[in-house]
């Protein structure tokens, strides 16, 4: 048995150690604790107990104290730890170790983005230097010649040192300093050999150059002359030209970016003002670095782990602070919390320049291309420079911001890319009346502008539309074989059988809070929106809401609570930060309310990725939007997709269109499969007093004939719970006859 094992019985006492008090008492304490275990677990009393080298006695952090033992004594907490040169065999050597594994290939070479952005770099500063240069070539030829004389003369003199070898001249007049005439002798013949041989070459090439002068200017063309005696004086210049007068000057001014360093991060924090970090840096074990400070992007990126207690919101709430400790522009320092990690990791990029003054990255379906919203549409860009894209698809929108931060730009860049894709219809209503989207109407099939209550009657129309939408689309998709529709969702596949009616339906509300905060519209728009939120992205049904007034009164909580992709620009206070990217986000460290007056169309961007990111929506201007719409309104005449209003179908303002179809669809939103005439008459008077007030089942009956749908007996329960059978309709008939009116628009409405 090995010195470290112990085998006690049940009168036997501890095997004594030769370590000295503490040493015995700590191995007691140890074998008594071996020994309660193996008693809990049921096992003999002698069990062989494995005994490793323990910790000197003052190291103990941690007790267990066990009132069943009495005063036997503590006991260790923290199991002992074997060492290294003495592992167990049976132990995996990788069992205890936790590896982090670096790149093999870096990030930025892995990106075609980041590829891309190095040749375009790098062929940019090409035609920079060319340019540059070729505008000053006739300065660059003047200075040339006038140096040329002075070229030919320092020509002259290396030729003459050269040919009459003055280098080794040196060393025969030091042998005659040193009276060694020997060594005289072997210097100076050598000197002397040398000296013929290069006489010669010197002759030779003088001879031949002559010569080569006179048959150009015999049988050359008088422009080879000029070309030879150019290359003379260019030749000549540079060689005569000062070392400190250089002919040409530095296309650029290099301006290498501040390095980051640990201690300048380290210094930074330590200026921030928390308790915990200035008593690590000045006690404790001070400020630890997972991984490398790199350069990513424009820009550096270290890992921080902070003090114990310390969370990186307590370093992003002090921003400011660290910008003024990096010595940095705000807009350069950009603390994130490391989501995958513990809270008091910080991620911390540290850009070469200001965000937001750097320049736009072009939108990569700014010039040419087209867009599949069933794949991810590019927004913007991240901090890094980076392209950031969005999956509208299965996905809802929320864009929120207070007045005048690139809102409504963010909001283009989007719709800009459903107008590409050619198969998705545009449903665009612009609150405001400013025409902030006007560019778009040409690909619209419905659109409306302004900020009276017929261009709300015109949205309210749309939402009613597509609520009733959802009832015929899910009616669709359930009778679908599972062959052809696997996850009772809208596919590419499904979207392109145009028979079907399923393609894409984007609808877009730019100032949102005109229409949830209208006393007339703002209960049936909360309800109508939060419906279409949650059932309609698996039927293709993508909603998009912009709002420069994020709060519970204009924002409701049914329709912020259940938006999956939220963008928020600059806001002023923490609760439209959370209305916006949702509860808790400004106690999380997400905080839009950090962004300055010139942080224009930058925001976070939460739910379009795997954790939230900062991004900076693409710029695309007036004209710029007006070329790229008239190139989607072009594919979409070759595609065959123009309708409604881009087809030249529209309504007057004052007197919308209604459709009996979509209001009965909404009468039917209860979720009821029938309902009697009556009751479906205080449905819709309900809803719309001033239209349907004064209808009757015959007017009922009446608006209904032409779309085939007639009344039945269908059974119901009275108010007294009493059951009977009255005239009615059906929902599945209404569903029918919706889904006929898809497939042929050209129909009566009410």
């Amino acid at each position: 048995m090995s010195e470290n094992t112990i085998t006690p019985g049940p009168d036997k006492p501890p095997a004594p150690v030769a370590n000295g008090t503490a040493d015995e008492s700590l191995s007691t304490s140890t074998q008594r604790f071996a020994n309660h275990s193996a008693n809990a677990a049921g096992e003999a009393p002698d069990a062989t107990v494995i005994d490793f080298p323990q910790r000197p006695a003052q190291e103990i952090t941690g007790r267990l104290l066990d009132p069943d033992w009495g005063d036997e004594g503590p006991v260790l907490v923290d199991p002992p730890v074997p060492p290294r040169r003495r592992r167990d065999p049976l132990v995996a050597p990788w069992a205890d170790r936790v590896l982090e594994r670096r790149p093999v290939i870096a990030p930025w070479l892995r990106s075609k983005a980041d590829i891309a952005a190095g040749a375009r770099w790098l062929a940019g500063l090409v035609w920079h230097m060319t340019g540059f240069h070729t505008v000053r070539a006739p300065l660059y030829a003047a200075k040339l010649a006038a140096w040329s004389p002075r070229g030919f003369g320092v020509a002259v003199s290396r030729s003459v040192r050269w040919v009459f070898d003055y280098d080794s001249k040196q060393l025969g007049q030091h042998a005659i300093r040193q009276a060694d005439s020997d060594q005289y002798l072997k210097v100076t013949d050598a000197r002397s050999d040398r000296i013929r041989l290069r006489l010669r070459i010197a002759l030779t090439a003088l001879f031949l150059g002559t010569v080569g002068v006179v048959a150009l200017d015999a049988w050359a063309p008088p422009q080879a002359l000029w070309l030879l005696g150019a290359l003379a004086v260019i030749g000549l210049g540079w060689l005569g030209s000062p070392a400190d007068r250089p002919i040409t000057g530095p296309s650029v001014k290099v301006d290498k970016p501040t390095r980051l360093t640990s201690d300048v991060v380290v210094r930074a924090l330590g200026a921030l003002g928390i308790a915990e970090i200035n008593k690590a840096l000045s006690k404790g074990p001070g400020i630890s670095f997972p991984a490398p400070i790199t350069r990513d992007g424009p820009g550096w990126r270290a890992e921080v782990d902070l003090p114990y207690g310390v969370t990186a919101v307590d370093v992003i709430e002090r921003r400011e602070s660290l910008a003024s400790g990096l010595r940095r522009p705000l807009g350069c320092v950009w603390p994130e919390p490391a989501d995958d990690s513990h809270a008091g990791r910080l991620v911390l990029w540290v850009g070469d320049q200001d965000m937001s003054q750097a320049k736009p990255t072009n939108w990569p379906l700014a010039k040419h291309g087209r867009a599949d919203l069933f794949k991810p549409v590019p927004f913007g860009t991240n901090p890094r420079g980076r392209i950031v894209s969005i999956s509208l698809v299965f996905a809802n929108v929320l864009i929120g911001a207070m007045p005048r931060v690139g809102k409504t730009f963010a909001l283009r860049v989007l719709l800009l890319a459903a107008a590409l894709d050619p198969g998705v219809e545009l449903r665009i209503f612009e609150l405001k009346g400013t025409g902030d989207l006007s560019m778009l109407e040409g690909c619209c099939h419905r659109y409306a502008s302004g900020a009276d209550d017929a261009t709300l009657e015109h949205a309210m129309e749309s939402l009613r539309e597509l609520y009733a939408e959802l009832l015929r689309r899910a009616k669709v998709i359930s009778k679908l074989p599972r062959e052809i529709c696997p996850e009772n969702k809208v596919t590419p596949e499904l979207a392109a059988r145009r028979s079907l009616g399923l393609w894409l339906v984007t609808l877009a509300i730019d100032e949102c809070q005109e229409l949830f905060s209208h006393p007339d519209f703002k209960d049936e728009a909360a309800r109508l929106a939060e419906g279409i939120i949650k059932r309609g992205p698996a039927m293709g049904i993508i909603l998009i809401l912009a709002t420069q007034r994020p709060d519970a009164k204009s924002l409701p909580t049914g329709v912020s609570a259940n938006v999956g992709i939220r963008f928020c620009l600059r806001v002023m206070g923490q609760t439209e930060n959370d209305m916006v990217l949702g509860t808790s986000s400004y106690k999380n460290g997400l905080r839009a309310t950090v962004f300055g007056p010139r942080d224009k169309g930058i925001g976070y961007l939460v739910g379009a990725g795997d954790s939230p990111e900062i991004a900076r929506s693409a710029y695309i201007d007036g004209p710029g939007a007006e070329a790229i719409a008239a190139r989607a309104r072009g594919l979409r005449e070759k595609a065959g997709t123009l309708t409604g209003h881009a087809a030249g179908e529209t309504t007057e303002p004052d007197a919308p269109a209604r459709s009996i179809l979509s209001d009965l669809a909404v009468a039917f939103a209860g979720g009821e499969d029938r309902l009697w005439s009556e009751t479906i008459l205080e449905h819709l008077a309900e809803q719309w007093p001033s239209v349907y007030g004064e209808w009757t089942k015959t007017s009922l009956a009446a608006a209904l004939k032409p779309y085939g749908v007639k009344p039945g007996d269908v059974w119901g329960t009275t108010t007294d719970g009493q059951s009977t059978t009255r005239r009615g309709y059906l929902r599945a008939d209404i569903v029918e006859a919706l889904n006929a009116q898809r497939r042929d628009p050209e129909g009566d409405s009410a």
